[in-house]
């Protein structure tokens, strides 16, 4: 199994913060991974599994109503 993001891979964090994967973390065969993430609003790097996290599709520190709903959406 191949891990979804790879380092430097921006990603959206809690439905609207955005992040940047600096480390990826596999786990026992038949387990998800975890990754490192540098949160910007948070200002620190923070853990969260692959299901916690969404591939980022817009290019903002955090997103508006509108992004939200493109993000969601497509």
């Amino acid at each position: 199994m191949k891990a979804k993001y790879l380092f430097g891979d921006i990603v959206v964090i809690d439905e609207k913060n955005i992040g940047v994967v600096v480390k990826t973390w596999e786990h026992s065969i038949g387990e998800n991974f975890t990754y490192e993430v540098y949160v910007r609003m948070y200002n620190r790097i923070k853990e969260f599994k692959e299901s916690e996290i969404e591939r980022y599709r817009v290019r903002h520190k955090y997103l508006d109503e509108e992004e939200l709903e493109w993000q969601n959406t497509y």
